[in-house]
């Protein structure tokens, strides 16, 4: 039995913000974990065609084209809902497209020579039809009550990529017809609700700016109600199509978009939806998206290296900023990312199966997901604190608080998100990560004098609910100033008399050399001398000669700036002739 199970690491995304101001950073460690079960099984096929999912007997589909030879022979790997190998289903010809019909007893299986049906419940065939030769590998989607399927002929395998492919379709009274519609490449059919159907058309040679259509599939002729593509007059931003999907209530309609991330667009128009997702963590292609049934969930798949996540669970609405789950896979427990087509979801929402491959494509596995079935309340407790007490403009500036979580602890660490208001408005910090008995740091370096509101906040994740946002009003001070003066105890005003000395400055570098100002008071009276530029490592030299007998006092300041307080210091040398 080739399934592992194991609780599963969330992606180990190392996380660092810079700070505003003076260049501090905070590092979150791994990014936050959940408590999800992930079942793992290690498919036994070498390519991937097709994914699907019957909730009704609890039965996972899962299809090996198999397109490199004519001779070679597909198959359908099936599982249950555990992750346990029921059966295979083998075929004389390679086999790509799945589709079930509305009431899961009929499994349809597009072959090489035809459409292959087998019955859900004894996995044995049921007959099928007889279809014009395909080579590329059909995709098939049940609308309406009809299978569509997609055709293309082509002498050798690598012409499918820019082949003409048309759309047909599969009645239950075993009759083919001929749509009509037809274009370049690997076209993509998703079923969505309301008897439609999507077509899509990844990117190709002979498809400069592919298409996303939607089809009214509810009469005897296929209609399109809306079609899109996406490139400007310059022929930038076209799409680069790896899977789509409508949202439960067919309003929306999901891209996974392998250049753009994912596309949100209206089900209806397919225009952009005023609100979209978050774009995936830097590094990751988008590859697969799936809502689940209960509409609660939205799984993007992604193709990235190493710890970056290759697979986030997000809120179904967009609007929604809880923190996503994410899974990386790394290697050959794994896979190393989400396969194109590779999400589908049970009808209640329960579960997730995600196909992954490895870096070479030749190897594949199915995770069954369980996200989680509630969420806990989060809240913080006992206000925030900070450390020093007096807040320093461009000094290094600690705020602490606790979060409180309900239900189970967290498989991993969690993250809060902070933010600075003074007079120029808000500023990002970035965030902190939350240790395991709830406490935790922000840093940061304020860089205005006056007031300054710390904002800390808990967006929520898949298993705990957001927390209602803690605040800190500071007071920002200047950073102080120094002067060390060293002078002789006695001076002649033949010989001079010279000084030395240190300046320094906390806080902020100034933005040049300290320009210091001198003054001398003797039996005289009080007179300014030239000013001395500290160097820079702080020192400076004053040479004088006193202009009488006895002792003289040698006052050397600075006034300060908006970031600093001003500094003084005095000497008193007793001069003789």
């Amino acid at each position: 039995m080739n399934t592992a199970r194991r609780s599963r690491r969330l992606a180990a995304t190392l996380l660092a913000s810079a700070l505003a101001g003076g260049g501090l950073t905070v590092a979150a460690v791994p990014a936050a974990h959940a408590a999800a079960g992930d079942v793992v099984a290690k498919l036994p096929i070498s390519s991937f065609s097709a994914l699907a999912v019957d909730s009704a007997h609890q039965r996972v589909y899962v299809a090996d084209s198999n397109l490199g030879s004519y001779d070679n022979k597909g198959l359908v790997a099936v599982y249950d809902f555990s992750g346990e190998r029921v059966t295979t289903i083998s075929t004389q010809r390679h086999v790509s497209g799945l589709a079930l019909d509305a009431d899961a007893t009929t499994l349809y299986v597009g072959g090489r020579e035809g459409m292959l049906k087998y019955d859900t419940a004894t996995h044995q065939p049921q007959g099928g039809l007889s279809l014009s030769a395909d080579t590329c590998g059909r995709s098939l989607a049940l609308a309406g009550g009809t299978v569509y399927y997609t055709s293309s002929y082509t002498n050798y395998v690598s012409e499918c990529e820019s082949s003409l492919t048309h759309l047909n379709s599969y009645h239950t009274d075993n009759t083919a017809q001929v749509t009509g519609w037809q274009d370049y490449g690997r076209l993509q059919l998703e079923a969505g609700p309301g008897d439609r159907l999507l077509m899509g058309q990844p990117p190709n040679t002979r498809a400069a700016d592919p298409f996303v259509a939607v089809y009214d599939a509810s009469g005897q002729t296929l209609v399109r109600t809306a079609g899109r593509r996406f490139a400007d007059a310059d022929g930038k931003g076209a799409l680069n199509l790896k899977d789509m999907a409508f949202s439960p209530d067919g309003s929306r309609v999901a891209v996974a978009d392998a250049t753009a991330g994912t596309r949100l667009l209206d089900g209806a128009d397919l225009s952009d939806a005023p609100t979209g997702y978050p774009a995936l963590p830097s590094g990751a292609s988008a590859s697969a998206v799936a809502y689940s049934g209960d509409g609660k969930y939205l799984a993007r798949g992604a193709s990235a290296a190493g710890a970056t996540p290759d697979l986030l669970l997000s809120p179904a609405d967009p609007g929604d900023t809880t923190a996503p789950l994410e899974f990386a896979f790394e290697g050959s427990l794994d896979g190393d990312r989400v396969a194109p087509r590779g999400l589908e979801w049970s009808a209640d929402g329960s579960r997730l199966f995600a196909v992954t491959t490895n870096t070479a494509g030749n190897q594949y596995w199915l995770h069954v997901v369980q996200p989680p079935a509630v969420q806990y309340d989060t809240r913080f407790t006992g206000g925030l604190t900070q450390s020093p007490a007096q807040a320093v403009a461009g000094e290094a500036l600690a705020v602490r608080g606790r979060l409180e979580l309900d239900g189970p602890a967290p498989a991993g660490p969690l993250k809060v998100t902070a933010t600075r208001t003074d007079v120029n408005g808000t500023h990002e910090i970035g965030t902190a990560t939350v240790k395991a008995d709830g406490t935790f740091t922000v840093l940061d370096e304020p860089d205005l004098v006056g007031e300054a509101t710390y904002t800390v906040s808990f967006l929520g994740d898949l298993t705990h609910r957001p927390a209602t946002d803690v605040t800190r009003t500071v007071n920002v001070g200047k950073a102080a100033s120094a002067i060390a003066l060293t002078a002789p105890a006695e001076a002649s005003m033949s010989t001079g008399v010279q000084l030395t000395g240190t300046f320094t400055a906390q806080g902020r570098a100034l933005p040049e050399r300290a320009t210091l100002k001198v003054q001398r008071t003797d039996r005289l009276g009080t007179g300014t001398l030239s000013s001395v530029t500290v160097a820079a490592d702080g020192t400076f030299t004053i040479d004088d000669l006193p202009r009488t007998r006895r002792d003289t006092t040698y006052t050397v300041s600075w006034p300060g700036d908006d970031l600093h307080e001003g500094a003084t210091a005095s000497a008193t040398v007793h001069v003789t002739r």
